[in-house]
């Protein structure tokens, strides 16, 4: 092999799976076929979850804004305004972030980690066996072959990994065409929630220098195909249609087109080939969800699939990729088609807008929408048990202990799952001495009042490197069981405890 795991796609979703895949000790090659970055962005933020995320490995420093991210508050549900944060720790997303950044700041980790990236490099063609993979590429230097273990596809909605390993793509076809450009010079009043004209929906939100971003969604446009970009004009002239305004005097640093089709994969492996992100699913962009939610595709299978390279991954952990990630990928398909059938519909859709509008005065429907879009609801079939943390993410929670400060996102920084020791366990410790090389052991009490209630009666908690918890207890025997479950058998040399 070449490689142990080669990536068609340098967007977000494949630049995090190859530092994911990089801490987990596995070569990775990234191919792209672009030769360099577009610049263009058309995600402008990311989900509380997809922050969380981020935090779990180092990275919020490397945007440029500290330690923490200017989040919002006040977030809506299919154009429907509430505040996200009676939901703890919820928020609508990090803001002000171009997608350009995000994947700047992903590429150089991932390369500071190791992983090789090979940009103008375009997929054409795979053959899988029972040992790995090769596929077939055209260069810069011509047609070329590379084999690998496993193949992962994070080529986007048009994915031809997808579409060359035979992935049936069930779903909703495009009912509607919308527009996306950033435009220069047309002195546009904001419309930062969008606004609902008889002949459509328009949308506009100040970039800075003078820099517009605009949606516009005409009814009984065509919807036209994903991946076409329109000319400007054509977008001007839309927007007179719907608004009356005449911005045709002004340019577009960009413009794009995007529909409502609405797909997901049936299965999100097929032997050693794999999809993440937008390859795996598509739908109505709604509030930074599809790069978040490739992120956490990624941030799933990464230390799974490295495990598996790595030789010491139980039987059946590649398979909860899917078994997890299919569900939440529904999810998000499922709130998507509901927030567009709010938002986007005529004159048909008010009395469901009046209905949602009266439903989310309630504190519970806030919180189980914010739920939802923050990705903060996300809870995965881990095995038995009642603890509110079980399946769970453990989030950002600060610690200390004899060793000093630190905090739980702070521990996952080094992609290793998590021992956290509550009651100063000796036992417990013991137990886990067998997994050192694979889950760090640390003696140490929540900081904060919130934190320690969410920990009240717990004595240990186990996080996956992926920050879900998947056992709490205080039993030694249990503890191991759920270890050989999540990371296999312990190794040969058992002595001496990580503290």
């Amino acid at each position: 092999m070449e490689t142990d795991v080669i990536i068609v796609g340098a967007g977000p979703t494949g630049l995090m799976l190859a530092g994911e895949l990089r801490l987990g000790g596995v070569r990775v090659v990234v191919t792209e076929r672009l030769p360099e970055p577009t610049g263009q962005s058309r995600g402008l933020g990311f989900t509380a979850r997809a922050m969380e995320v981020f935090d779990q490995r180092g990275l919020l420093p490397r945007f440029g804004q500290g330690d923490t991210l200017e989040t919002s508050p006040l977030g809506h549900f299919g154009g429907v305004q509430f505040d996200y944060t009676v939901l703890e720790g919820a928020h609508f997303g990090a803001r002000g972030i171009p997608q350009s950044k995000t994947e700047a700041v992903l590429e150089e980790w991932a390369t500071d980690l190791g992983a090789d990236i090979r940009r103008g490099w375009e997929f054409l063609a795979l053959a899988e066996d029972a040992d790995g993979v090769e596929i077939t590429l055209g260069t810069p230097e011509g047609e070329q072959r590379l084999r690998a273990a496993y193949l992962v596809g994070c080529d986007g909605g048009h994915s031809a990994v997808r579409k060359a390993a035979g992935f049936d793509f069930p779903g909703t076809p495009a009912t509607r065409g919308m527009y996306l450009a950033d435009v220069v010079g047309c002195d546009l009043k904001p419309r930062f929630l969008g606004e609902r004209l008889p002949n459509g929906m328009v949308m506009a939100a100040p970039l800075g220098e003078g820099v517009d971003r605009i949606i516009v969604c005409e009814h009984g446009a065509p919807a036209g195909d994903r991946g076409e970009t329109p000319d400007f004009a054509e977008v001007a002239e839309a927007w007179r249609r719907i608004t009356g305004e005449d911005i045709g005097d002004g340019t577009a640093e960009w413009v794009s087109s995007f529909t409502d089709a609405t797909r997901q994969v049936t299965e999100y492996r097929r032997g050693r080939v794999l999809l993440a992100g937008d390859a795996a699913h598509i739908h109505l962009p709604a509030g930074g969800q599809g790069l978040s939610t490739g992120v956490q595709d990624a941030a799933n299978l990464g230390w799974k699939l490295a495990a598996v390279v790595q030789g010491w991954a139980p039987s059946g952990l590649l398979d909860t990729y899917h078994g997890e990630r299919h569900a939440a990928g529904e999810r998000l398909l499922m709130n998507t088609r509901a927030q567009g059938l709010i938002f986007l519909g005529g004159e048909e859709s008010d009395p469901l807008r009046e209905l949602l509008t009266e439903l989310i005065a309630y504190d519970d429907v806030k919180r189980h929408l914010a739920g939802i879009v923050s990705g903060l609801d996300t809870r995965y079939d881990v095995g038995d048990g009642d603890h509110p943390l079980l399946g769970r993410c453990i989030g950002h929670r600060a610690l200390s202990g004899a060793a000093g400060r630190t905090s739980t996102t702070e521990l996952l920084h080094a992609g290793q799952g998590v021992l956290l020791d509550l009651a100063d366990d000796a036992g417990l410790r013991g137990a886990a001495a067998g997994w050192k090389d694979r889950v760090v052991t640390v003696t140490a009490a929540p900081e904060a009042a919130a934190d320690a209630a969410a920990l009240d009666g717990t004595a240990a908690v186990l996080v996956r490197p992926d920050g879900y918890v998947v056992w709490t207890s205080a039993d030694a025997e249990d503890l191991q069981t759920a270890l050989r479950r999540w990371f296999g058998s312990p190794g040969p040399d058992a002595d001496g405890v990580t503290a």
